[in-house]
This record gives C-alpha cells, sequence and structure tokens, in this order.
C-alpha cells in the first residue's frame, strides 16, 4: 500500500493519473493521508475506476454534484466510476487518514459485456443517481460492508494466491453494496448531461488558468451560454465560474509554494493571481496564512 499526499492529473484533463495501476491487475491500494496535503483538501477531479475507502483517522468532507457526506472515522463508502467529486478535511488541526481500494470494474467482471458485468457491474456504474454509497457503521449491513473493506486490506500481496484471494474479496463487497443499492436503483433518473460540459470548462480552466479566462471564453469551450455556464457550474460544483478559477490558481499556487523556491512574486504571476497585495490577500482567505507562513509549514513538514 503507498502512501500518498497530492494529485497529479492526465495532461489537459483533471481525470486522476493513478502511480502503479496497471491493465494486467486493474487494482491499487492506498493510504491517502489528508493533513499532509496542500490545503487538507483534494481538488475537484474524477477516474474510470471505482474507489472503495475507509475512514482510519479524522473526518472528511465528500463534494460531489449531488451534495456533500460528511465521513467521520469508522465510516466508508464507494465513489461510483466517473464521478466528480472533491475531498476536504472536516478541521484544520487533526491526523487525516483514509485507506481506499482503486480499481476498474473488469478486474470483477472479465470481458466488458459479460452476463456479470450486464448484470452486476452496468446497473451500478451506470447508474447517474449513485455518486456516492456511504457506509456507516451505525446500520448493520453497512457496518458488515465495512468491515470486508478493511479485511481486504490485510491480505498480504506477498501471500500465495493474493490476486485470486483480492479479487473474490472485492467481489463480496461488489454483491453486498449492490444490496444496498437496489433502492437507488429502482429510482428512474435521466442521465446528467452537466457532466460532459462541466468537465469540458474544467479542462479549459486547467489548461489556461494562468491567463485571464473570461465567463464569455469559458462558456465558449463547451458551447454554452454564459448563462448556460453560471447554471452548469452551479448545478454541478455549487460555485460560480469565477470563483472556481480562483480555487483552481490557489491550489496552485499551494503546490508551488509547497515544493518549489520561486519568489512570492513569481508564484502569483505564474498563478494568475495578479499583484502581491492581492494575491496576499485571497490567499490569507483561503489557507488562513500568508504564503510565506504556508511555505514555511508544508516544506518542514517532512523534517
Amino acid at each position: 500500500m503507498q502512501n500518498v499526499s497530492s494529485i497529479e492529473f492526465h495532461n489537459g484533463s483533471r481525470e486522476e493519473v493513478l502511480p502503479g495501476f496497471e491493465p494486467d491487475f486493474p487494482y491499487i491500494a492506498s493510504r491517502a493521508e489528508l493533513d499532509k496535503y496542500p490545503g487538507r483538501s483534494v481538488p475537484w477531479h474524477w477516474h474510470r475506476t471505482v474507489e472503495l475507502f475507509y475512514m482510519e483517522s479524522g473526518s472528511i468532507e465528500y463534494h460531489t454534484p449531488g451534495g456533500k457526506i460528511q465521513f467521520p472515522a469508522g465510516s466508508g463508502g464507494m465513489v461510483n466510476s466517473n464521478i466528480l467529486h472533491m475531498t476536504k478535511a472536516s478541521a484544520q488541526a487533526e491526523r487525516n487518514s483514509q485507506i481506499l481500494h482503486i480499481f476498474d470494474v473488469s478486474l470483477l467482471a472479465g470481458e466488458p459485456g459479460s452476463r456479470i458485468a450486464q448484470t452486476y457491474m452496468t446497473p451500478i456504474t451506470a447508474a447517474p443517481q449513485i455518486e456516492i454509497i456511504p457506509l456507516f457503521p451505525e446500520d448493520p449491513a453497512q457496518n458488515a460492508i465495512l468491515k470486508r473493506i478493511l479485511d481486504a486490506f490485510r491480505l498480504s500481496v506477498h501471500e500465495f494466491g493474493y490476486e485470486v484471494r483480492l479479487r473474490n474479496a472485492l467481489s463480496e463487497i461488489w454483491l453486498m453494496l449492490f444490496e444496498q443499492s437496489r433502492s437507488l436503483l429502482s429510482e428512474n433518473r435521466i442521465s446528467d448531461k452537466n457532466n460532459d460540459k462541466i468537465k469540458q470548462m474544467m479542462v479549459y480552466i486547467h489548461e489556461h488558468f494562468p491567463e485571464k479566462i473570461s465567463v464569455r471564453e469559458l462558456a465558449a469551450s463547451a458551447f454554452l451560454s454564459e448563462r448556460e455556464c453560471f447554471r452548469v457550474f452551479r448545478d454541478s460544483l455549487h460555485t460560480t465560474p469565477v470563483e472556481y478559477i480562483k480555487s483552481c490558481r490557489l491550489q496552485a499556487a499551494c503546490r508551488m509554494l509547497a515544493d518549489g523556491q520561486e519568489p512570492i512574486t513569481a508564484v502569483s504571476q505564474a498563478c494568475g493571481l495578479g499583484s502581491s497585495s492581492y494575491f496576499g490577500k485571497v490567499f490569507r482567505e483561503y489557507a488562513h496564512c500568508t504564503p510565506s507562513e504556508y511555505r514555511a509549514k508544508w516544506q518542514d513538514r517532512d523534517r
């Protein structure tokens, strides 16, 4: 299991890069230490894989287009394939550790179009109403799934038959999740047309955030009117285009401050945040400290 404290994206996208993910066994296990992430948060992103998680310590907020769910220590859940989501620590001063199984459903289903895929996988992964399946220990059925998720992390990669044992464990968990989601699957919901549009605009921002971006240009990148652009951002990310652009620039500034030695003014300019005085003001509002204090804190974190 690898410990992670940052996120990387595919070029020109907000799709997460998954280091160590191989097509011959499309699975990785990781421990996300959110208290070590710049800003104690993971920005909006998606991945084609399914994410099963268990909270070891701390408390975390998952945000999706459908809303926000709080997960304290001992809880967990499943994030569906291709779902836009962001996470952030609920508190600024606590250890925050989350363990994750990340896998492609082909690991369990085999060939695309197989009977297993059609009967058990696609009904969930293609259901627009299923963004996250939350699991809390107070519910006996959900607690049983949480225990299975935790037990699967205890399988040793050095044990004979590890891959088969892991696949069996994940298959059992998936069947239990299928049972949990039956009521959601019975809901008729039309596929969200905003999904592709918001992703197109997120990609545009990711590629152009150091530059001046107008709402008109952003809307045009997804063939929308400015009014529709505002609506899609409100419905999908619960914010405005301008606020999202600013948050992307501040997240980029956090990464530069944490990992580099560039002057503060150079960081401000490189992230499209203009003058040092404006940068200092909006950065304090975002990170609750000055850029210099943030750099000192994060560059000292592993010493």
